[in-house]
C-alpha cells in the first residue's frame, strides 16, 4: 500500500505541476517572431493562422519590387504583424503548408538558382554568392516536402487496403490460436524435428569442411600448406577460404559442436521429455481457459493509456514557461545585450539611448524561476514514472495470468474442479490483494532501466571525447545493467507466480522462487531453452506465411483475386503492417502460452516436492506428466540398484 501511494504521489506531482505551468497550444500552433499565436483569437494574429517562411535563397531585388507590389495583398493573410512594406517582400513561389506552417518550394524562375546543382545565384546588385551552405539547408525542407508527398501516398495506401489488413491480422490470429491448440499434438515431433535437423545441418557441415580441406590438400602447387599466421590479417575474408588450414579448424569446431549436442541429448534426454510434457500440458490448460488468449487486449489498452499519459506531461513539461524577451543590439559591447526585458516597457528605458538602435525581441519560450531550472529533473521523473506504470501493467498481466493457470494446475480433477471465470477471479485477486507487492518489483526494474538510459545517454555524449577509459568504463556498466535487468525480470516473473500460487509478499515469493528454480536448475534450463526456440520457430512461421500471402495478393500473382486487389502506390505498405502486426499478434498469443508454461512448470516443481503420490498426499499433476516422472522415478532406482 505504500509502494502503491509513492506511485499515486509521483504522478499526481507531475501531473499537477505541467498542467499548471503548461500551454500545448505552443507545440500545436505556430508563433510568430514576437511569441505570439497565429490564428488565435484575442491576438494581433487572429485572422492569420498561417506562418510563412520566406524563401532564404531568393534575396529581394530592386529590380523585382513589382513583384512584391503585385503580390501584397497575398502575402497580407500570413502571420507577420507589423510587417507593412511591401518593397521588403520576397518574390512569391508555390508553397506547400504543414500543420499551419507555409515552406516555400525552393525551385528559381530566370536561371537564377537550381537548388539541386552547384549553381549560384545573383542579388538585387548583380553579385554573385555560393550556395553550398544555403543548399543543405534547402535540401532539409526539401525533403520535409518530398516526405509529405510519400506521406501522402502511403496514407492513400492505407485508406483503399485497411480492410484487407484487418483480414490479415484475423487470419494470423486464427492460426496463432490453432497453432498453440494443436501444440499438445505437435510439440514432441517439432522438438524432435528441430534438433534431429540441427545434428543433420552441423553433420553436413562437418562433412563439407573435411571435402574443402582434402580438396585443398590434394591440390599440387596450390596454398593448401599456407597457415593463417603466413598471411596476417586480411580485410577479404575469402583468401582464408582457399587454406585448408581454415576448413580444418571450422571442421574440428564443429565435431566439438556435434559431440556436445548429442552427449546432451544422451544424458538429458528425460528432461526434454518433461519439457515437452509440460508445453503439450500448457496447450491443454489453455484449452480449457480460452480467454486468457485475450487478456493481452486489456495489457495493449493499459500500456497505451500509459503512453498516452506520459506523452502529455511531456509536451505539457516542454511547453512550460512565458514568452522571455532579451535585449538586442547592433553594437558589440552593449551593456544590455542579452538581458531580459519587457517589451511594453522597453521604449521607457535608457537602453535605447546606452545602446542606440537596440530591441526587445522575442527568444524563447521559458521563465527564470526555480520550476523552470527543474523542467529537465521532471521530465526524468516524468520517464521514471512512465517506466515504473508500464513495467506494473505487465507485471499485472504476468500476475493474472499465472492465477488462472495455476487453478488449473491445483485442480485435482481435471477439468470439473476448475475454478468458473478463473481469468476473473485472478485478476480481482491480484488488484485487490497483490498492487502494492507488483508496485515494488516494478519499481526496482524501472531504476534499473533508468539507469540504462543514462548510462546510454553518456555514451553518446563520450563517443567523440578521447577518454578511451571512461568509454570503456560505460560500456562495462551498460553490459553489467543489461544482465542486471533480464534477471530482475526473469526474477519478477517467476515471483509473480508464487504471489499467484500463495499470495505471499513480493520479497517472500522472489525468494521462494529463487531457491525453487535453484533446486531444478537442470530443468529450468532445459525448459527455458526448448520454450523459446518453439516460440520464436512459431512466430517466425506465422508472421512468415502470413507475409507471404500477403506479398502474392498485393503484387496480384493470385489469378483467382486479380480484380479485387486495390490500386497502391506502394505495395509494401500494407504488406510491412501485415507483416510487422502479424508477429505482433503472435507474440501476444505466445507470451500467454510461455506464462502458462512458466507457471505450470512451478507448480509441477511444488508438486514433486510437496506430494509424493500417496492417497493422503496425491500428486495434483496430468496422467501424462505422471507416466513421464514414474519412468525417470523408475530408471534412478535402477541405476541406484
Amino acid at each position: 500500500t505504500l509502494i502503491y501511494s509513492y506511485l499515486a504521489n509521483d504522478v499526481a506531482v507531475c501531473l499537477v505541476a505541467a498542467w499548471i505551468h503548461g500551454d500545448t497550444r505552443k507545440v500545436v500552433y505556430p508563433t510568430d517572431s514576437h511569441g505570439q499565436f497565429c490564428g488565435q483569437q484575442g491576438t494581433p494574429n487572429a485572422n492569420k493562422a498561417i506562418l510563412f517562411y520566406f524563401n532564404i535563397l531568393q534575396c529581394p531585388s530592386l529590380r523585382g519590387t513589382h513583384y512584391a507590389i503585385l503580390y501584397w495583398e497575398y502575402y497580407r493573410q500570413f502571420c507577420k504583424p507589423g510587417f507593412d512594406n511591401p518593397r521588403k517582400v520576397q518574390r512569391p513561389d508555390a508553397s506547400s503548408q504543414i500543420l499551419q506552417r507555409c515552406f516555400p518550394d525552393f525551385i528559381t524562375r530566370n536561371g537564377t538558382l537550381t537548388v539541386a546543382n552547384k549553381t549560384d545565384f545573383k542579388d538585387g546588385l548583380g553579385k554573385t554568392r555560393s550556395v553550398i551552405d544555403l543548399r543543405d539547408a534547402a535540401n532539409g525542407i526539401t525533403s520535409l516536402l518530398d516526405a509529405k508527398e510519400v506521406g501522402m501516398k502511403i496514407f492513400e495506401d492505407y485508406a483503399s487496403s485497411w480492410y484487407w489488413i484487418l483480414l490479415g491480422l484475423v487470419i494470423t490470429m486464427v492460426v496463432s490460436l490453432a497453432f498453440i491448440l494443436l501444440l499438445r499434438f505437435t510439440a514432441g515431433v517439432l522438438l524432435w524435428l528441430i534438433i534431429f535437423g540441427v545434428i543433420a545441418v552441423v553433420g553436413y557441415g562437418i562433412w563439407h569442411c573435411y571435402w574443402e580441406f582434402s580438396t585443398l590438400r590434394g591440390k599440387p602447387h596450390s596454398d593448401g600448406d599456407v597457415t593463417i599466421s603466413d598471411i596476417g590479417f586480411q580485410t577479404d575474408f575469402r583468401v582464408y577460404l582457399q587454406l585448408s588450414q581454415t576448413w580444418l579448424i571450422l571442421m574440428i569446431s564443429l565435431s566439438v559442436i556435434e559431440a556436445v549436442i548429442i552427449v546432451i541429448l544422451i544424458f538429458l534426454r528425460r528432461r526434454v521429455r518433461i519439457a515437452i510434457a509440460l508445453l503439450k500440458e500448457g496447450s491443454r490448460a489453455i484449452g480449457y481457459i480460452m480467454s486468457t488468449l485475450f487478456y493481452p487486449i486489456i495489457t495493449f489498452v493499459l500500456l497505451a493509456i500509459c503512453i498516452a499519459y506520459w506523452a502529455v506531461i511531456a509536451v505539457f513539461l516542454a511547453s512550460s514557461g512565458d514568452a522571455v524577451y532579451k535585449v538586442m543590439s547592433t553594437q558589440d559591447k552593449c551593456m544590455y545585450a542579452n538581458l531580459t526585458c519587457d517589451p511594453e516597457k522597453f521604449s521607457q528605458t535608457n537602453v535605447t539611448m546606452v545602446c542606440p538602435g537596440s530591441q526587445c525581441t522575442f527568444a524563447f519560450y521559458g521563465g527564470e524561476s526555480l520550476y523552470h531550472h527543474y523542467i529537465f529533473v521532471l521530465q526524468l521523473c516524468n520517464l521514471l514514472v512512465f517506466l515504473w506504470l508500464v513495467n506494473f501493467t505487465i507485471a499485472l498481466g504476468q500476475c493474472t495470468l499465472a492465477g488462472a493457470f495455476a487453478s488449473y494446475y491445483w485442480a485435482l480433477r481435471k477439468p470439473q474442479d476448475i475454478p468458473s471465470c478463473p481469468l476473473f477471479s485472478s485478476f480481482s485477486r491480484a488488484v485487490r490483494y497483490h498492487t502494492g507487492s507488483l508496485a515494488f518489483g516494478s519499481l526496482i526494474l524501472a531504476f534499473v532501466q533508468m539507469f540504462r538510459i543514462v548510462l546510454e545517454y553518456l555514451d553518446h555524449k563520450l563517443k567523440g571525447a578521447h577518454n578511451a577509459f571512461a568509454r570503456f568504463l560505460i560500456c562495462c556498466l551498460k553490459c553489467c545493467f543489461w544482465c542486471l535487468e533480464h534477471f530482475i525480470k526473469f526474477m519478477n516473473r517467476n515471483a509473480y507466480i508464487m504471489m499467484a500460487i500463495y499470495g505471499k509478499s513480493f520479497c517472500t515469493s522472489a525468494k521462494d522462487a529463487f531457491f525453487l528454480l535453484m533446486r531444478n536448475v537442470v530443468r529450468v534450463a532445459v525448459l527455458d531453452k526448448v520454450t523459446d526456440f518453439l516460440l520464436f520457430l512459431g512466430k517466425v512461421l506465422i508472421s512468415g506465411s502470413v507475409g507471404v500471402l500477403a506479398f502474392f495478393f498485393f503484387t496480384r500473382k493470385i489469378p483467382v483475386i486479380q480484380e479485387e486487389v486495390p490500386s497502391l502506390n506502394y505495395y509494401w505498405v500494407p504488406l510491412l503492417t501485415v507483416i510487422f502486426g502479424s508477429y505482433l499478434i503472435a507474440h501476444g498469443f505466445f507470451n500467454v502460452y510461455a506464462m502458462c508454461v512458466d507457471t505450470l512448470f512451478l507448480c509441477f516443481c511444488e508438486d514433486l516436492e510437496r506430494n509424493d503420490g500417496s492417497p493422503l498426499k496425491p500428486f495434483y499433476m496430468s496422467p501424462q506428466l505422471h507416466r513421464i516422472l514414474r519412468r525417470e522415478q523408475g530408471s534412478k532406482l535402477y541405476a541406484s540398484s
